[in-house]
């Protein structure tokens, strides 16, 4: 496509978008009484507008039903979670058995490791990206000293090469063969939170399989964001949050994925909770625990249904909308973005950036800033811009195709601009 850095053309994108209508079910920050271009979605997705009603209805049936909501409310508070189980299927490419709302995600991600992290011989030691999340990076650590191994000997990190960004998928795949003998396990970003790079997740997960190692994703940056067929590609176990590209609110209730290979294997170690026994077992009250079948065998407590009831809403709005429409309109509004930048660069003497975000991505695209970024950073912000600044000197910005429109994308390339002219 010819894009041209024009406010027609962007407006002549935004009137033929099949997927503009639903900008309007969420709620923007305001700026000067318009709209702020807010590209932080990859932070914290914005409010469906829905959410209020969603939250009442339990409010409402709270103090109607006390107690006895549990079975007499309009949505049943017991099985509440399992009106999640199709709709997450859906999201990452699912059996429903295999999926389950609950908890947070690094407490997840910790609960899926006592489960699959079981070093044994020389398969002691764990893959994953340098750079990784921070609260994942803890988290492996902490799960190698548990079973008290030396994290500097027992995980193996993945870097780009010198002078470079991202990872090349032949370097992830021949790191794995180098080490096949040594590794229990692979535990990857699904989308890199810095680079917004998308890893070769099917390719990794095959390896992984022929090699006999187990393998897992933190998808906090991938769900709602890009494809995912994560019982198609045998992926062992994910963990996600639903507060990014799922809108589900700051906080909010997380997600887990085990696939079913694993879902009745009673050898596996686990740290159990009442709500993860059957639920006909539920209130018996006894001693022995017996997991439910399936990723609900791995919940620990009941439902938290005032933060589920805004995640079902948002969840429905995402379906609603088409995970293949989101996904096309989010290739042609993040070109259009790197298009925007490119643009800006040329028009602005001096500004200068390096988008370090390949081509396999989703919607985000980080700019490393070649010089003082914090101040064009700061005076972006000023002018109603919400993004995300990363140390050392890195700006992300995620144009959510769910509620950004081109029009955003222009302007926003306008405002830098703008921000570089006063800073010179």
């Amino acid at each position: 496509m010819d894009f041209k850095y024009t406010q027609e053309f962007a407006e002549s994108m935004d009137s033929s978008d099949k997927l503009a209508a639903f900008r309007d079910r969420f709620h923007f920050p305001k700026h000067n009484n318009q709209n702020k271009i807010y590209f932080t979605g990859n932070s914290l997705g914005l409010q469906p507008i829905e959410a209020k009603e969603a939250i009442q209805q339990e409010l409402d049936d709270w103090s109607k039903f006390g107690v006895d909501g549990h079975f007499e409310a309009k949505n049943p508070w017991f099985s509440y979670h399992e009106d999640f189980k199709p709709l997450l299927a859906k999201m990452v490419g699912a059996n429903a058995e295999e999926v389950t709302p609950m908890g947070g995600l690094t407490a997840n991600l910790h609960f899926l490791m006592v489960s699959f992290y079981a070093p044994k011989g020389k398969k002691t030691k764990i893959l994953c990206e340098a750079k990784a999340f921070p609260s994942d990076q803890y988290a492996l650590e902490s799960q190698v000293k548990f079973h008290s191994l030396n994290p500097e000997e027992n995980i193996i990190e993945l870097s780009p090469r010198e002078g470079e960004y991202h990872l090349r998928e032949e370097d992830i795949l021949s790191k794995i063969e180098e080490h096949k003998d040594e590794i229990a396990m692979i535990m990857i970003g699904g989308v890199n939170y810095y680079t917004g790079q998308l890893m070769p997740m099917k390719n990794i997960a095959a390896l992984a399989q022929e090699k006999n190692i187990i393998v897992g994703y933190d998808l906090a940056h991938a769900i709602g964001n890009v494809e995912l067929k994560l019982h198609e590609w045998g992926v062992d176990f994910a963990a996600w949050c639903s507060y990014k590209y799922l809108n589900s609110g700051p906080g909010s209730v997380a997600g887990i994925y085990v696939h079913e290979k694993h879902g009745d294997n009673k050898d596996l170690n686990r740290f159990a909770g009442w709500w993860g026994t059957k639920p006909d077992d539920r209130f018996l009250m006894r001693k022995g625990f017996e997991a439910d079948f399936g990723a609900d065998g791995w919940q620990l407590s009941n439902a938290p249904v005032l933060a589920m009831a805004v995640h079902k809403k948002a969840l429905e709005i995402h379906l609603e909308a088409g995970m293949d429409r989101l996904i096309e309109k989010q290739t042609k509004l993040t070109s259009y973005l790197e298009f925007i930048l490119e643009s800006v660069a040329k028009e602005n003497n001096g500004l200068s950036f390096e988008v370090i975000t390949p081509k396999e991505r989703g919607c985000q695209l980080s700019m490393h800033m070649k010089g003082s970024g914090k101040e064009l950073f700061n005076k972006m912000t000023e002018k109603g811009v919400v993004a995300d600044w990363r140390e050392p000197n890195v700006i992300r910005i995620a144009p959510v195709p769910l509620y950004n429109s081109y029009t955003d994308v222009y302007q926003f390339g306008k405002i830098i601009s703008e921000s570089f002219q006063e800073l010179k």
